[in-house]
């Protein structure tokens, strides 16, 4: 059974020229252990579709199944609750938590989880060492860098140990040594663990050590 499907997505908004196609065709399926790359230009819809995957957005037509659960047949409280126990998700925008600190924005879905305190300091300090910033815990995001700050947003990604990772461009703002210190962090999260990973991306080594690649164009992913 695939980790994550989605079959015949179709996504429109309406501008002020009209109806703007985001997604017209959009089918794909992600298995356990498995890092699926969607590349395409700018536009082509890659941030959409990761929205309709995680449920953030439904589409207008077509279906989404997590495991065999259906997604877009759920109502938006049940659709949080998968975000919160299944997925990790990480945005081009760290919508951290400006007053907290980097340890503390990590921890704040394991607090949602009601985890005990002493899990939640060992995961923490786990995560934020995996993606490097065990010496900038207490921190807060306005001290950070851009990219310590999307490090941040990864770790509280990963630190739910979910099944399903969502990432959109998570290697886009930061250096080539961290890049490839982050892409390696996916890639045993995904091959050690069993994750299944749907990650949008320009970067090349991503790219190049992907299981599969995907390319959207015109709203329609294509092999």
């Amino acid at each position: 059974m695939s980790a994550l499907r989605a079959e015949a997505l179709r996504r429109s908004y309406r501008g002020k020229a009209g109806e703007v196609v985001a997604l017209a065709d959009a089918s794909l399926h992600v298995e356990p252990g498995e890092l699926l790359v969607v590349r395409g230009p700018s536009g082509s819809g890659k941030t959409t579709l990761l929205r309709l995957l995680s449920g953030l957005d439904t589409p207008d037509t077509g279906q989404i199944w997590v495991g065999d659960d259906e997604l877009t047949a759920m109502s938006d409280h049940e659709r949080l609750q998968v975000r919160r126990t299944r997925l990790g998700i990480v945005f081009q925008a760290f919508a951290l938590i400006p007053a907290l600190s980097a340890a503390e924005n990590v921890e704040v879905p394991l607090r949602i989880q009601r985890l005990d305190a002493a899990t939640r300091d060992e995961r923490v300090a786990a995560a934020l060492e995996a993606v490097g910033l065990a010496a900038h815990a207490n921190q807060r995001p306005d001290e950070l860098s851009g990219g310590q700050q999307q490090r941040v947003g990864i770790a509280r990604a990963l630190v739910t140990r979910p099944g399903i990772l969502l990432a959109d461009e998570p290697t886009g703002q930061l250096d080539s040594r961290t890049g490839a210190a982050v892409m390696q962090l996916m890639l045993d999260l995904v091959h050690d663990q069993g994750v299944a990973a749907v990650v949008t991306t320009h970067d090349p080594a991503l790219i190049e050590r992907a299981d599969r690649v995907v390319e959207l164009r015109g709203g329609v992913l294509a092999v």
